[in-house]
Parts: structure tokens; C-alpha cells; sequence
């Protein structure tokens, strides 16, 4: 019998009840959607010109690149996702069958905030990656479309880093902390360095 101490160490704690395969599915279609929806306006992300220019150094591409794919995260998620599709476009059973493994992945592993369970028995996360990573590998070696695969992501890959190395990020600023430490707005005072007014004469 295991002591007290490996019980516990082996033991995966959640913070909420396994549910029903259903209701995760469900919940991650709505993460799905509400990723969806932090797109950025295409017209911000193909402005005019004279917003794109050449960083100047390499350091100054590599934090264009930075800033750029933080605030562009889901329109180069879709750029990707859009390359990797037209690859697939001459073998339609490929771009079937990867479209479903796809989705399986969004909605079972990578937006999936939930414990899972299934007839009453809870499905570990090893279990659902073991489980997505053979059907993965069923489907490439049926399909046997990889390659394209691979070139129509690293396309995609490629475009996104073009455009975040040569979109000058100047005025796109995630939140107010990201503006502050810009010099777009001031920071606020704290409550203790505030002076008190003298209110005794």
C-alpha cells in the first residue's frame, strides 16, 4: 500500500468535477469563439504603406516580432491555419481527415480548461494526448499528405514573421500597461506617494 505522501504526489488534483464529454466539447467550442473574436480589424493588419518599414537592426526585428505576434496572435493563427488548408486543397481526403484531427485537438486538448469524463469514469490528460497523438499518427500515414502539410504551415509560418518583422508597431498597444511603459499615457500615482492636504489652518 502507498503511504500517505506518494498518494498524494501521485494523485491529480482539479479544481472543478470531471464532466461529461459533451459538456466539454461544448465549453471548448465557446473558448474557440471567444479566441475567435480577439482578432484584430484586417485593415489594422494590412495598413497603409507607410507603416511598414525595414527594423533596422536585428534586435529591433526581434522585438517587432515580439509585439507584433502578441497583438496579432489570432489573425497570424488564421493566416497559418488558411496556408495549411490550401495546401491540402489538391487531396480532399487529407484536408478531411486533417481538418478532423484538427478540431479534435482544439476541442480536446489545447482549449480544454475542464476534467473529462466519460460513462462515468474520469479520462486523465495523458490519456487524451496518448490518444490524439496515435490518431495523429493514423492519419498521416493514411493520408500520406504530410509534406504538404508542413509546407503549406511553413508558408504560413513565413508570412506571419515577414509581417511582424516589417509592421512598424508604433501605436498598437495591448492594454494600459503596455501604453504606460510606451510613454503613450502616464502612470498613475500610487495612494502612498500622494501628498495630504493640510486641511488644520
Amino acid at each position: 500500500m502507498l503511504s500517505p505522501s506518494a498518494a498524494t504526489a501521485t494523485t491529480t488534483i482539479y479544481t472543478t468535477i470531471p464532466i461529461s464529454g459533451t459538456d466539454v466539447i461544448s465549453r471548448s467550442f465557446q473558448n474557440v469563439s471567444t479566441f475567435l473574436s480577439r482578432s484584430r480589424p484586417w485593415p489594422e493588419f494590412f495598413p497603409a504603406v507607410g507603416n511598414f518599414d525595414h527594423p533596422g537592426s536585428l534586435s529591433g526585428a526581434g522585438l517587432r516580432l515580439k509585439l507584433n505576434s502578441k497583438y496579432f496572435i489570432v489573425n497570424y493563427a488564421i493566416i497559418i491555419f488558411t496556408c495549411a488548408t490550401f495546401s491540402l486543397i489538391g487531396v480532399p481526403i487529407a484536408l478531411i481527415v486533417y481538418g478532423l484531427i484538427f478540431l479534435l485537438w482544439l476541442v480536446l486538448y489545447i482549449f480544454r480548461e475542464d476534467p473529462m469524463a466519460m460513462w462515468g469514469h474520469h479520462v486523465s490528460d495523458r490519456v487524451v494526448t496518448v490518444g490524439l497523438i496515435l490518431v495523429s499518427a493514423v492519419a498521416v500515414w493514411f493520408t500520406g499528405a504530410l509534406t504538404n502539410l508542413v509546407m503549406g504551415t511553413g508558408a504560413g509560418v513565413l508570412i506571419s514573421a515577414i509581417h511582424g518583422v516589417l509592421r512598424n508597431p508604433e501605436g498598437l498597444f495591448l492594454d494600459e500597461s503596455d501604453a504606460i511603459s510606451n510613454g503613450l499615457i502616464g502612470s498613475r500615482p500610487r495612494p502612498e506617494n500622494c501628498q495630504r492636504a493640510d486641511f488644520s489652518n
